[in-house]
């Protein structure tokens, strides 16, 4: 189920615009002059399908409606009636062919006069920009710096936000279409994040805020390192049953001397990829280096199930491999520019060594914090697509080309064709840049005024 066209009016009280996707070629790219409502588009979007509810109410619209690929279509409208009653409602509104439409109704509770609700809607509001406030003290309204956010405050206001906007329990249509429907929102503010202390809770010295590259960076690094306990985990099973699997194994008359050297060169190009990418090290598993020279009658046997199971064995790696092998090659073809490479390693996640000449010597290793602006919003918005998308899930990235050189916006797009055919993704982007379009014309949809 994939979503086929979007259309608002009365956006901002001034636009109707109509959105057809590109089902085909999976990028859509939306572009018209600021104040339009391309961020409000994705904005209601991510509202929709997260059940950011609150979100539907900052942003001023009449009606919002996607049209999806199996002819159904879901209506968010707004109640137009100014009773103190009626103001604050929301209507969804389904409909599917040959079926009546059911509705669900979000009613929030807020009331103006009551001044901690008042502080949780100013709350979530500085949340929803991004900015370094984190957490109001809800008894004084008094703004907190990050340092002083606390985790309770932060949950205390979601949960406190959150059961305003949903104290009525979502009806199974609404929560089957989100099961179907899977959206991410990368917003343009990407580079900082709010990572609460788990291990100290109360620690007033506990920054709120970290880098995104660095989270980032620890992620990557957790994941490959799951991996290869996932690899270990099956070594350790296949080893143990080997022999006697050597032994049971009827002797393979059909694999010829030429396809075992074959399979084993192939085994051994895998391996050099996976050690390359940071998932092995070169050091391990020496037994893959057997020649394909060694092969003989009373070898053939076993070597074919010594294939079999490494094969088994480094298929746990195929997926993530690939996913860095494309990251890294993308970023360095960049980074080229500024004398720098990015490697990758289970303990350290991103490795960034800067060099300039050809001299290893001169070569030095940096933070990813030390990366530049660009550097960052390019890195990690390749990393978000590539290894926090779930397959087949509809991608909004707004303002891509923020902070990167006009040559990296020109390869932009050629770069996210490569990342959604690997990873299985839709992309809806709002972008000013021409840079970022380039010829492809054929994949925009302008946002336009109303006729004067």
């Amino acid at each position: 189920m994939r979503i086929k066209q979007i259309s608002v009016s009365g956006l901002f009280g001034i636009f109707d615009h109509v959105i057809p996707l590109n089902m085909d070629e999976r990028i859509t790219i939306i572009h018209g002059p600021n104040g339009f409502g391309k961020t409000a588009i994705l904005r209601i979007l991510n509202a929709l399908f997260n059940s950011q509810y609150a979100e539907l109410k900052t942003i001023p619209f009449k009606l919002f409606r996607l049209a999806f690929d199996d002819s159904s279509n879901i209506e968010i409208i707004k109640n137009n009636d100014d009773s103190e009653q009626a103001k604050n409602n929301i209507v969804l509104k389904f409909s599917q062919p040959d079926s009546e439409p059911v509705h669900f109704y979000l009613k929030s509770k807020i009331n103006q006069d009551n001044r901690e609700l008042r502080s949780i809607y100013l709350n979530y509001y500085i949340k929803s920009i991004k900015t370094p406030l984190k957490s109001l003290d809800l008894g004084t309204e008094e703004t907190l710096l990050p340092e002083k956010a606390s985790e309770e405050a932060v949950e205390e206001v979601d949960n406190l936000w959150s059961s305003i906007w949903r104290s009525q329990e979502e009806p199974d249509w609404l929560e089957q279409l989100k099961s179907n429907i899977h959206i991410r929102l990368i917003e343009s503010q990407r580079l900082l994040n709010f990572v609460p202390n788990r291990s100290s809770r109360r620690s007033a010295e506990t920054p709120s805020i970290l880098s995104t590259v660095s989270a980032y960076s620890d992620e990557l690094a957790k994941l490959m390192q799951d991996k290869f306990k996932e690899y270990g985990i099956i070594s350790q099973s296949l080893d143990r049953t080997f022999p006697i699997r050597v032994v049971k194994q009827q002797p393979s008359t059909d694999l010829t001397d030429e396809q075992l050297r074959h399979q084993l060169n192939e085994l051994e190009a895998t391996r050099s990829r996976l050690i390359e990418v940071g998932l092995l090290d070169k050091d391990e598993d020496a037994e893959f280096q057997i020649q394909p020279q060694d092969i003989d009658e009373s070898t053939k046997n076993a070597l074919s199930v010594y294939v079999q199971d490494v094969e088994k064995k480094l298929s746990v790696f195929a997926e993530i491999a690939s996913k860095i092998d494309l990251l890294r090659k993308i970023i360095n073809n960049k980074f080229a520019y500024s004398y720098k490479e990015i490697n990758f390693s289970k303990e350290k996640g991103f490795v960034v060594t800067t060099s300039y000449g050809s001299s290893l010597s001169n070569s030095k290793t940096l933070l990813p914090t030390d990366l530049s602006s660009g550097e960052q919003h390019e890195l990690v918005l390749l990393y978000e697509l590539l290894f926090k998308v779930q397959p087949n899930s509809l991608v909004l990235i707004d303002e891509p080309e923020l902070s990167l050189h006009v040559g990296w916006q020109v390869q932009f797009l050629k770069d996210l064709q490569d990342i959604t055919q690997l990873a299985d993704l839709n992309i809806l982007m709002a972008t000013h840049s021409p840079d970022i379009i380039q010829d492809r014309w054929d994949l925009t949809v302008e946002l336009k005024g109303p006729q004067k």
